[in-house]
């Protein structure tokens, strides 16, 4: 079954959505996976995305059960459950960083700090849902692979056992690389002898990711958008990085007072990356979110003038939208988002977070424009490349924050558990609208009734919110995030390091982002997709070229025939494929997480780690023939006849 046949396979109108059933299990995959991610990604640094694993395993649980027409009720699980990544993602990013400055946080405000922001990231994407979901036609990597999983485990037959198929053979194969390191993750130009010397002299290296989940990601994204976002990587990777060893390599550059010794020269390219090029591409993120804002006016005024509209008494008499196409209603979808703003400015006011209500208005307003602006960034964001720049952005929101604060006179301690606790809502509210816009575009995709996700995701934020909070809390008394044996959390200890130096008098890489909004704004006059190239200079290097890779596959599959019709079915195979790899890699990197924590210890450390005076390891060398094998078999797969 390919994409062709999805339409015939939509839930039909009597078919039930919103039951018991699908309402309880969705709450349980919440609470579930909230935990799961959450430990997970604090205890070994690893943020799993939660709905593919939810989706196989309520298309599973349904057919143990024998539940006819489960479709539209998979969804709902599917829905409700994935709260849990968000909320997740939103917390572990930024509340963590204030037990790290050695701070502390209540249960309260990590809890209100998570429910908020989830919320206002609901109600702030519901007006661009028909935008994003309808109008555009953006590719969708995550929605069409969870798509595929929910269709063909209903429908089973010939498109069923394409997809279990590939989601056996990229799950075992991401399986080998991250439990046993069989052979590399990621293979670079400076294994061998003249890559490594240019990479130490010029800083000029390039990197590529051999998992299947990422070829699967850039087959779904396609040729266009995987090569703007390679051609944005190359220019960071091959002309800024080298650009800033070559102009300031005996210097030492601080943008932001955070105390760096390091000349640039002495910094590998990675860090050069981590340390300079990767806020320019943070703020060609935002300028290209913000042309995005003003070129979609239109847009956000036709929503705007719709709840006018309801709010008058000539709304009522308005057709009524098909149940497939059917919102909350604007009119409650303002009042919620009027109420959900003065619940924040309480907490901010009241809740131990600032000092007082002028504090508390700078802080609400912070969240509403940055939430709100930075909704649509997350939302193109996922509909582009299934990733979400949250870390980016909310780096941003930090710096804002911050700086905001300290000129209201808001600083030292008190004014970075502020900063965090204001990153976290906002954080949160990104990371859901992001992930929000994916469900409603599986709901599209198979026709059930927006509303009843939209309403139903309130309640999967609140359960997702508590269980984070909780989690986090048992995790600090029983491993702590500093010290030896500490918690890794890498995202929150990248924004504690940001955090700090503003708050004791440092400032922000404004010459950076300046350049990265430049970019942007030279792009735009080009009619160049600005935020996907700039995605591709935020986004590490090993992680776009196989996007790239991905691209070319389906790009070549579907041209090799003059008969147009055998052109689409070979496309159409090659999604399913695609999607069976990141099912498969997502469900097999959950496994291999939990093995990882649970102390099961299989990796091959002496064959996966360079030897003294060797360039590469035996697994870097090797993990070309896999991945070259793993090319070579989504192209025979889609070319042969069935």
């Amino acid at each position: 079954m390919y994409l062709r046949d999805i339409m015939s396979k939509k839930v039909k109108p009597d078919a039930p959505q919103v039951t018991p059933y699908s309402v309880t299990l969705g709450l349980v995959m919440t609470v579930l996976f909230s935990a799961a991610a959450a430990y997970l990604g604090l205890k070994v640094g690893q943020v799993f995305e939660a709905a593919i694993p939810i989706a196989i395993l309520a298309v599973g649980i349904s057919s143990a059960l024998g539940r006819k027409s489960s479709l539209g009720e998979n969804v709902i699980i599917q829905s409700i459950g994935a709260c849990s990544g968000v909320v997740v993602a939103g917390a572990i990013f930024t509340l963590p960083a204030i037990y790290i400055l050695g701070l502390d946080v209540s249960f309260v405000q990590m809890f209100l700090s998570s429910l908020l922001g989830g919320v206002l990231g609901i109600l702030f994407i519901i007006p661009f849902r028909k935008y994003f979901v309808t109008d555009k036609q953006y590719p969708f990597p995550e929605a069409t692979a969870t798509t595929q999983v929910l269709v063909n485990g209903e429908g089973g037959g010939k498109g069923a056992r394409t997809l279990a198929i590939a989601g056996l053979v990229g799950g075992l194969y991401d399986f080998a690389i991250a439990t046993f390191g069989a052979w590399a993750e990621t293979i670079s130009t400076a294994f061998v002898r003249v890559g490594a010397v240019v990479a130490d002299k010029a800083k000029v290296v390039l990197k590529l990711n051999t998992g299947a989940a990422v070829l699967g990601l850039g087959y779904i994204i396609g040729f266009k958008y995987s090569l703007i976002i390679c051609i944005g990587s190359l220019a960071v990777w091959l002309l800024i990085i080298p650009a800033f060893n070559l102009f300031w390599g005996g210097q030492v550059l601080d943008f932001m007072g955070s105390g760096i010794l390091q000349t640039v020269g002495q910094m590998s390219a990675d860090e050069i990356f981590r340390t300079y090029a990767r806020h320019i591409g943070i703020g060609g993120i935002a300028t290209a979110g913000i042309i995005g804002i003003i070129k979609n006016a239109g847009v956000i005024k036709s929503a705007f003038g719709l709840a006018a509209s309801e709010f008058s008494k000539k709304g009522g008499s308005a057709v009524q939208p098909a149940e497939d196409d059917r919102d909350i209603k604007m009119k409650t979808v303002v009042t919620a988002i009027a109420i959900a703003l003065l619940a924040v400015f309480a907490f901010f006011a009241f809740g131990g977070v600032v000092n007082n209500v002028w504090q508390a208005l700078l802080g609400l307003l912070i969240v509403a424009v940055i939430a709100f602006l930075f909704t649509t960034v997350a939302a193109n964001a996922i509909a582009i490349v299934g990733s979400n720049p949250v870390s980016g952005m909310t780096i941003m929101t930090l710096i804002i924050t911050a700086l905001v604060l300290v000129a209201a006179g808001l600083k030292g301690n008190a004014g970075m558990v502020a900063a965090m606790v204001i990153g976290g809502v906002v954080c949160t509210a990104l990371s859901m609208a992001g992930g929000f816009i994916t469900d409603l575009k599986i709901g599209y995709n198979l026709g059930t009734t927006p509303a009843k996700q939209e309403t139903w995701k309130f309640l999967g934020t609140l359960v997702a919110a508590a269980t984070v909070g909780g989690v986090m809390l048992v995790l600090n008394k029983t491993y702590g995030f500093v010290g030896e044996g500490a918690l890794v959390a890498p995202q929150a200890n990248a924004m504690a390091a940001v955090i700090q130096p503003l708050m004791n008098g440092g400032s922000a890489p404004w010459l950076l982002y300046g350049v990265g909004a430049l970019i942007a704004i030279g792009l735009t006059l080009f009619k160049v997709p600005a935020l996907a190239f700039c995605l591709g200079m935020f986004i590490p290097i090993d992680l776009n070229l196989p996007l790239l890779v991905g691209g070319a596959i389906s790009w070549y599959v579907s041209t090799r025939s003059k008969d147009a019709a055998l052109n689409t079915a070979r496309f159409d195979k090659g999604t399913l494929i695609a999607s069976g790899f990141i099912a498969g890699g997502a469900l097999m990197g959950v496994v291999s997480a939990i093995l990882k924590f649970a102390g099961v210890d299989w990796f091959l450390h002496g064959w996966n780690s360079v030897a003294a005076g060797h360039l590469a390891s035996g697994a870097e060398i090797l993990a070309i023939v896999p991945f070259l094998g793993l090319i070579a078999y989504t192209v025979w797969a889609c070319m042969k006849k069935d």
